[in-house]
């Protein structure tokens, strides 16, 4: 947008340090940022000097939701195995993924990342690791439908080195050589990941999990991922069965296994850790490890419920993820925040997640895990004008007490407007940069051609 832009009206959630709400409120974007903002209606300065004026009047104003974990090709297969636990819902699933390529992966990132936009994901953090030969440029095909779309991405250049042959879970067609790997991440880091204050694309190193990737590749990626000034990522502590294959395997749990390898710091975030002990939880807030909190795939799969308040109590930075679009086929961001909120409570007690807390690991949570505190996250002067107004003139959310309980605990809002870089993204609930049908019919092709 050109110029100065005016937000005002709405019940302004800031997530900053504070904790500061404005109801109403009015904030200033320009050149990508925020300017300025504040309490009641904008002085008349503000508004004598905006070129534009957006109402908020009946929204709640949050920053953008951040997505933490992500497997963005998984779009294409959900309503799969849908009653099975995690390694075998991954054993009936890797032979049809052992079948992706750049062209499918593309139609189910966009249609993946369609449905992330329309519930108020501005940016999406993806963790690709299957690469089967001659399947071309499946990071590059990512990050062009997260350009089409206008939104930011942190991907990742994943791989799997431990197949079946040598006691890893997946099949030895669909994994990589060490070497290979390594040289491929070094490769996409190099073509597409940007470090400056307004990046869009960022890209890290991510060898799959424990049972999928040897020691050498996960001691060797950590190394290069330091080398080249890059964040680091994997899923860990997921199941009671990675449990017992790290026990067994090395005679560690997975967070000790992780870190006798140099997986701890604060350049890593783990996705899931539904089993850390109270000792892996202390080495995490310690080390400053992030961890990417997927309640609904987590049930989906029958993982369990990670200790969530726990590791916020310690100081972990944690964010909430999607997770693939298999294990979680809604695929929304916005519904995170209500899921990851009961689900606390379930473990915990009533008061274990109140829904700020919950919009907090959905916003400057999720910020932290991915190393862009300073950047997004929260509505403060000088950072990105990543910003969601949230519709709450409906039905569904009349009348409701707190306009933040109709996002954390009621049905999900409708995205009035949502801001990436201060560009429309979404406007009234639809895409502003994408045509959803379009995507919809890519959709069905491409899983029809995997299917078969």
């Amino acid at each position: 947008m050109p110029g100065l832009t005016l937000i005002e009206g709405g019940h302004v959630v800031t997530v900053d340090a504070d904790g500061t709400e404005h109801a109403p409120g009015w904030l200033t974007v320009r050149d990508h940022r925020i300017v300025s903002l504040g309490a009641g209606a904008a002085p008349s300065e503000v508004r004598d000097a905006a070129d534009a004026w957006i109402d908020a009047r009946g929204a709640l104003v949050t920053p953008g939701l951040v997505n933490t974990h992500h497997h963005l090709y998984q779009w294409l297969t959900r309503g799969w195995a849908q009653d099975a636990i995690l390694f075998d819902w991954l054993v009936a699933l890797y032979p049809t993924w052992a079948r992706i390529d750049a062209d499918s992966a593309g139609a189910a990132a966009a249609g993946a990342m369609a449905v992330l936009a329309r519930s108020g994901c501005t940016t999406v953090g993806d963790h690709h690791y299957v690469f089967p030969q001659g399947s071309g440029d499946i990071v590059g095909a990512i990050v062009h439908e997260a350009d089409e779309l206008g939104l930011r991405l942190h991907a990742t250049r994943g791989s799997m080195d431990l197949g079946a042959s040598d006691g890893g879970l997946p099949p030895d067609f669909a994994v990589e050589t060490t070497a290979d790997a390594l040289a491929a991440s070094a490769a996409a880091v190099t073509r597409y990941h940007d470090d400056s204050f307004d990046a869009m694309v960022r890209v890290a190193i991510a060898p799959c999990s424990p049972f999928s990737v040897t020691a050498d590749l996960l001691r060797e990626s950590a190394t290069l991922a330091r080398d080249l000034g890059v964040r680091l990522h994997t899923h860990g502590a997921e199941t009671v069965e990675e449990e017992a294959f790290c026990r067994e395997r090395f005679g560690m749990s997975p967070a000790e296994y992780l870190e006798s390898l140099g997986w701890l710091g604060s350049d890593v975030w783990m996705a899931h850790c539904v089993h850390l002990s109270d000792q892996d939880v202390a080495r995490f807030a310690d080390t400053g490890t992030g961890v990417a909190h997927c309640p609904s795939s987590n049930a989906r799969l029958a993982a369990g419920i990670a200790p969530v308040r726990a590791m916020v109590d310690a100081g972990v930075p944690v964010g909430l993820g999607v997770d693939g679009a298999a294990s979680n086929e809604h695929g929304r961001l916005g519904s995170e925040i209500r899921q990851a909120a009961l689900l606390a409570r379930l473990r915990d007690g009533a008061g274990a997640m109140p829904v700020r807390d919950a919009l907090r690991l959905a916003t400057m949570g999720g910020a932290r895990v991915l190393g862009r505190e300073a950047q997004i996250g929260s509505l403060e002067p000088g950072k990105l004008a990543d910003i969601v107004l949230w519709e709450l003139g409906e039905v569904e959310h009349a009348g409701i007490a707190d306009p933040v309980a109709a996002l954390g605990l009621g049905s999900l809002p409708r995205v009035r407007r949502m801001l990436v870089q201060g560009r429309d993204v979404v406007v009234d609930g639809e895409l502003a940069r994408g045509d959803a049908a379009a995507i919809s019919r890519r959709v069905v092709d491409a899983a029809a051609r995997l299917r078969s």
